[in-house]
C-alpha cells in the first residue's frame, strides 16, 4: 500500500488556539468528492498524518492519538490537506481502504453522501486497475487485450446506438446506451494513457462563465 503523502496546501498555519488545541477535520474522498467523516486533529495528529501517510486524529473519548483503521484495517490513505479561510478547520483528502463508517458504509453521513457524478471518478480508477492488473475473466481486460483499434470500434458502435436511442427509443434505453458509451470511452482513454479527468480538464478550460 502506498502511503506517501501527496501535495499539502496547509497554508497558513492552522490556528490551534481557536479550538483549544483541537480543530475539526473533514475527510473527503480524493477522487469522488464524497464526504467520508468528521474527526478532530491536534498538532500531533496532523504531524503523524503527514509522517505516516495514514489519516490520524485525536480521539476525545480515548484521549490519545487514533489512526483510522488501526483495528479494522480500513485506513484512510492521506492525499492532501487544505485549511479554510479562517485557518480553524481542516479539509483532508484521502483514499479509503474499505468502509469508513463502523456501520460498514463508505461514508459516516450515509450511503447517498457521494456527489451524483462522483462515481465516474471511481469507475475511472477501477478501469485503471484493470489496465494495470489484467484480471482473468474481466470484460475490461478483454477490451484492453483486444487493442486500441478494437476499443475505438466499440466506442463508435456505442455512440451510434446512443444516437439511435436518442431519436427512436425511450429514456431508459437512451440512459443504458449512454452508460455503455461512457464506459467504453473511459476504457479508450485509458488505453491511450489518458483518463476521464483529463477530458474534464479540457472541458473546464473551454468553459467561459457568463459575464
Amino acid at each position: 500500500m502506498n502511503t506517501t503523502p501527496a501535495n499539502t496546501d496547509a497554508t497558513p498555519t492552522p490556528d490551534w488556539a481557536k479550538g483549544g488545541g483541537l480543530l475539526p477535520a473533514i475527510v473527503q474522498h480524493w477522487r469522488s468528492g464524497e464526504v467520508l467523516m468528521l474527526g478532530y486533529m491536534n498538532a500531533e495528529a496532523l504531524a503523524r498524518t503527514l509522517d505516516s501517510g495514514k489519516v490520524t486524529f485525536w480521539s476525545r473519548s480515548k484521549e490519545r492519538l487514533w489512526t483510522k483503521g488501526e483495528t479494522s484495517g480500513h485506513v484512510l490513505v492521506f492525499k492532501s490537506l487544505r485549511l479554510d479561510c479562517d485557518a480553524d478547520a481542516l479539509l483532508v483528502q484521502a483514499e479509503p481502504h474499505g468502509p469508513t463508517c463502523h456501520t460498514g458504509t463508505t461514508s459516516c453521513f450515509g450511503a447517498d453522501a457521494r456527489p451524483p457524478l462522483g462515481f465516474l471518478a471511481e469507475l475511472d480508477a477501477l478501469i485503471a486497475r484493470r489496465h494495470a492488473e489484467r484480471p482473468a475473466g474481466s470484460y475490461t481486460t478483454r477490451l484492453f487485450e483486444g487493442g486500441t483499434r478494437r476499443i475505438a470500434q466499440k466506442v463508435g458502435e456505442e455512440g451510434v446506438e446512443a444516437a439511435l436511442a436518442g431519436v427512436a427509443e425511450d429514456d431508459a434505453a437512451l440512459l443504458g446506451e449512454a452508460a455503455d458509451l461512457l464506459f467504453h470511452l473511459a476504457v479508450l482513454l485509458r488505453a491511450r494513457g489518458l483518463s476521464l479527468a483529463d477530458a474534464v480538464r479540457v472541458l473546464a478550460a473551454r468553459h467561459k462563465p457568463a459575464e
